[in-house]
């Protein structure tokens, strides 16, 4: 496998890892406490692998899933937001501002990729030839 792959697929490893990691927060007193070990498990399966630092910049991404969720369920907010139906009608309030969630998810979904991108070209230190006097 190539390097440039393998790079990548431990982004997208890391990516579900922070997805549910976040998630696991925002839900912590109702399903929260059953999807935090399936984030611990997959930092403990990532953090064992060769090379499974490379893609930790995922793990910043992955946190842009559950805001878009949170984006999308505030779709009609900030405000009061009523509904009809033949049976009647039921207004919910909208705490949230969904712009301002999209925002911040679009802003953290791009930040994994590009410090990935920025880490992968920075050299490792020792490989660059030393300069000679």
């Amino acid at each position: 496998m190539t390097s440039n792959r393998r790079a990548w697929l431990l982004f997208a490893g890391w990516f579900l890892t922070g997805a549910c990691y976040l998630l696991a927060l925002l839900t912590v007193l109702s399903v929260g406490i059953f999807v935090l070990p399936v984030a611990v498990a997959g930092t403990v399966v990532l953090a064992t692998r060769r090379d499974g630092s490379r893609g930790l910049p995922g793990l910043l991404s992955g946190a842009s899933l559950p805001l878009f969720l949170l984006a999308y369920l505030n779709r009609h907010g900030p405000g009061t937001y009523c509904t009809t139906s033949a049976g009647g009608s039921s207004c919910t309030e909208g705490l949230l501002d969904p712009w301002l969630l999209l925002a911040v998810g679009l802003l953290v979904l791009g930040a994994g990729p590009a410090l990935l991108l920025t880490i992968r070209r920075r050299p490792v230190h020792g490989s660059a030839p030393s300069p000679s006097r």
